[in-house]
């Protein structure tokens, strides 16, 4: 029997520094779920937060994401405020699954969901809580420290006390760096990815810099110490429940610059990537295990893409994305290839689970007789 699919609506672009990053990642996902028989509609949200609606049949093809500046040249519907778009979407029949494909705030962190909860339609990927907690690395380090996985150590900053004590700030970082393995610490903001805004500091003269380079992204700073030579490996997962992941990898990133930046992540050829990294069945095991614990530690659902560091034999804990990039170029979607999976059927099974996790929480409205009274 022919599995019916349901129609798909794909919001790309976002308000925030990884806009365009999600435009590629938004309008790769379409085709493919095009591709594999989805009725699919593109709606992109603009900088400003307004959403606009992509003429039906819309690629991208060779078009940078800068094209997706003017939404007017390329023939988008809007602007809608938030509200006027959500009501758009709740009132489309058949009800579609949302497919979101925003990277960073507004779309990654948990604020996307809850609008969408609120209407009570089917989306891809984790929830409220785990998608904020998966977006916030303070939050998510200190968790899985709690619970023993092995993650890198750091300290936080706060704009509030760089603004108004930065020498106490330096002189407690600078201490941090002095007690670890290396003097060099990897600066960046907590609520971001795709490297933006993050700096390698090689010695106290480029701290003041590095935490002005994180602070205009986010209020929150990360100083995590630094593990020279160490691979950056990834770690695929896709599932729901606990008994139901799949997860593959580790994949492996030969970044060509110093560390693996924005650029070193999205300028074709300049960095290496395998699908298959060479590391023991034991560290392979390792990495599934922690992963997989982390994944449930956050209450994932849906996919998501666990990064690793790894010194020597020492395996390290980095982050988890929930929603990791759809790119040309991104691990993520190739990885499950080992398992016989497409481009389009990892993005076909996403939205099978983003149906499958919806139907199992529908139906549990309340009437006045569920009330304590």
């Amino acid at each position: 029997m022919v599995r019916q699919r349901p129609p798909v609506v794909v919001l790309l672009g976002g308000p925030s520094a990884e806009h365009d990053v999600s435009v590629v990642s938004g309008t790769a996902i379409a085709d493919a779920l095009s591709a594999e028989g989805h009725r699919v509609s593109q709606v992109l949200i603009d900088l400003d937060g307004a959403w606009w609606w992509l003429p039906d049949g819309h690629r991208r093809e060779d078009h940078p994401a800068a094209a997706y500046d003017d939404p007017t040249a390329l023939r988008a519907e809007g602007p809608f405020a938030v509200g006027a778009a959500l009501d758009r979407l709740a009132n489309t029949h058949p009800a579609p699954v949302v497919a979101i494909a925003l990277h960073g705030p507004f779309g990654e962190d948990g604020t996307v969901q809850a609008l969408l909860e609120a209407i009570g339609l089917a989306y891809t990927g984790s929830g409220v809580a785990a998608s904020a907690i998966g977006m916030d690395k303070t939050i998510f380090k200190r968790l899985c420290r709690g619970i023993g996985l092995p993650v890198v150590d750091w300290r936080e900053v706060h704009a509030s006390h760089w603004a108004t004590d930065p020498l106490e700030v330096r002189r407690e970082l600078e201490a941090f760096a002095a007690g670890a393995t290396s003097p060099r610490l990897m600066v960046k903001p907590a609520r971001l990815g795709s490297s933006l805004g993050m700096t390698l500091v090689h010695d106290p003269s480029e701290l003041d810099a590095a935490l002005e380079t994180a602070f205009r992204h986010d209020t929150v700073v990360l100083a995590e110490t630094y593990l020279p030579g160490a691979r950056d490996l990834e770690v695929a997962i896709i599932g729901n429940g606990p008994a139901d992941l799949e997860i593959y990898g580790p994949g492996e990133i030969v970044s060509g610059h110093e560390f693996y930046d924005y650029a070193a992540k999205y300028t074709v050829g300049l960095s290496e990537t395998s699908t298959r990294a060479e590391v023991t069945d034991r560290q392979r095991a390792t990495m599934h295990k922690i992963a997989r614990d982390a994944y449930r530690v956050i209450g994932g659902a849906g996919f998501a893409r666990v990064d690793f560091l790894m010194a020597g034999d020492s395996i390290f804990l980095s982050e988890i994305n929930t929603i990791p990039g759809f790119t040309p170029i991104s691990l993520f979607p190739t990885m499950p290839a080992e398992a016989g999976y497409t481009f389009g059927s990892v993005c076909d099974r996403i939205v099978e689970l983003a149906v499958e996790r919806h139907a199992a929480r529908a139906g549990r409205g309340l009437t006045p007789a569920d009330l304590p009274r």
